[in-house]
């Protein structure tokens, strides 16, 4: 990256002591060391997200290709890859939904075993009178009382 000797380094060490001082030029290395380590990880950060969307952008390109071929049998290799690939992609994004949906049908069965009733995931238990539930809403203190107690 830099092409710097080992007596350009010590000439700039040097200067830096006389510039800092010796308790403050530990401190100032570690601080450019840091700097330089973010100014990587950003540069990193990037150049991936640059390739995910020129890869993005192929397979979009490959989708058009594919959709205006008449016969999907003659296909290229590199067609087929991206193909697949976009396949794969479409069927992760669907697995997780279709785990949700196989949860909430396992909720209502195991409900309805237990004479529950489910409504948007929430089960409630339709055996329990309601007067129960409004005595526990009595039982209950008030926001204005629980202030008055830490007062």
């Amino acid at each position: 990256m830099f092409d710097i000797g080992f007596w350009e380094l010590l000439v700039v060490a040097a200067i830096g002591l006389f510039v800092l001082g010796p308790e403050r030029l530990p401190g100032a290395i570690r601080s450019l060391q840091r700097t330089i380590a973010q100014v990587k990880s950003f540069g990193s950060k990037m150049e991936a997200e640059l390739n995910h969307e020129l890869r993005v952008k192929e397979l979009h390109e490959h989708l058009k290709q594919i959709e205006s071929a008449a016969d999907m049998e003659n296909l290229s290799p590199e067609l087929k890859r991206s193909l697949q690939e976009l396949e794969n992609a479409a069927a992760s994004v669907r697995t997780p939904y279709a785990a949700k949906d196989m949860d909430k049908a396992v909720a209502e069965l195991e409900a309805e075993a237990d004479g529950s009733s489910v409504s948007d995931g929430n089960a409630t238990n339709t055996d329990t009178p309601a007067a129960d539930t409004t005595a526990v809403e009595q039982t209950k203190p008030t926001h204005a009382a629980t202030e008055k107690k830490d007062k």
